[in-house]
C-alpha cells in the first residue's frame, strides 16, 4: 500500500521512529540498523512495510530497500511476525543474514532477542528450501552461469556461499549472473560481495 514515507525525523525511540510527513507524525517500526542513520531534525526516507492484523495497523520502515526485502523474507518464515524479523534485522545486516542462512549460522540468528534455537532451525531449514526451488537442477539457468561471470581463481566453495545467499535474497539466476559481472569477487569476502551486488542492485 505504502512505497516509502519521507519526511522530518521528529523523533527516536528504541524501536521506532516518527517520522512527521506533511505535519502528521508516523510511528514507524524499524531495526536498531535502520535508527543508527537517523538523526532527529533531518529528513529521511524509510521504505515501508504495512502490516495489517485483527487488532492492529502496524506501518515498519527500512532505510534502503535490502533490509525491506529481508524483512518480508523474514515474514514468510512459519511462526515468524514482524517483531521477530526486526529483532533478527536489529543484529543482521541483510547481507549477514543470507550468510547466516547459507551457512546455517544458527548461533548469528539467536544473538537475536527472543529468537530461540527453535525459530533458527526453521529460518536456516525454509529458506534453504526456498533457496533450493529457486535454483534450477544442474546449474543456475539462463545459459550462463555465475561462474562465467568471475575470474576462474574464484574458489568453488566461495562462489556457491555468494550465489546461494543472493538466492535466498530473492534474486533470479540471471540477475546473480549479471550483478557479479564486474566485480573483484577474488579480493572479496562473501559478506562484501554480497553487500556489492546489494548496492549495486539498488543504484
Amino acid at each position: 500500500m505504502f512505497y516509502y514515507i519521507e519526511g522530518t525525523v521528529a523523533a527516536l525511540d528504541k524501536n521506532f521512529a516518527a517520522i512527521d510527513a506533511g505535519g502528521v507524525a508516523f510511528a514507524v517500526n524499524t531495526t536498531v540498523n535502520t535508527l543508527t542513520r537517523l538523526r532527529t531534525g533531518e529528513r529521511a526516507r524509510l521504505y515501508t512495510y504495512l502490516n495489517v492484523a485483527e487488532n492492529a495497523l502496524d506501518l515498519y520502515g527500512f532505510y534502503d530497500l535490502s533490509e525491506k526485502r529481508a524483512f518480508e523474507l523474514l515474514l514468510g518464515v512459519s511462526g515468524v511476525g514482524p517483531k521477530a524479523a526486526l529483532s533478527v534485522l536489529s543484529v543482521c545486516t541483510p547481507e549477514s543474514l543470507a550468510l547466516a542462512i547459507v551457512t546455517e549460522n544458527e548461533k548469528m540468528l539467536t544473538a537475536a532477542p527472543g529468537v530461540g534455537k527453535r525459530v533458527a532451525q526453521r529460518m536456516i531449514l525454509e529458506l534453504r528450501d526456498k533457496m533450493a526451488k529457486d535454483m534450477p537442477a544442474g546449474g543456475t539457468g539462463g545459459g550462463q552461469t555465475p561462474a562465467a561471470a568471475v575470474p576462474a581463481g574464484v574458489p568453488g566453495k566461495k562462489l556457491a556461499d555468494i550465489t546461494g545467499a543472493l538466492t535466498v535474497l530473492g534474486y533470479a539466476p540471471q540477475e546473480i549472473t549479471a550483478a557479479l559481472h564486474g566485480l573483484d569477487i577474488e579480493s572479496m569476502t562473501v559478506e562484501d560481495a554480497i553487500r556489492a551486488v546489494l548496492k549495486k542492485s539498488l543504484k
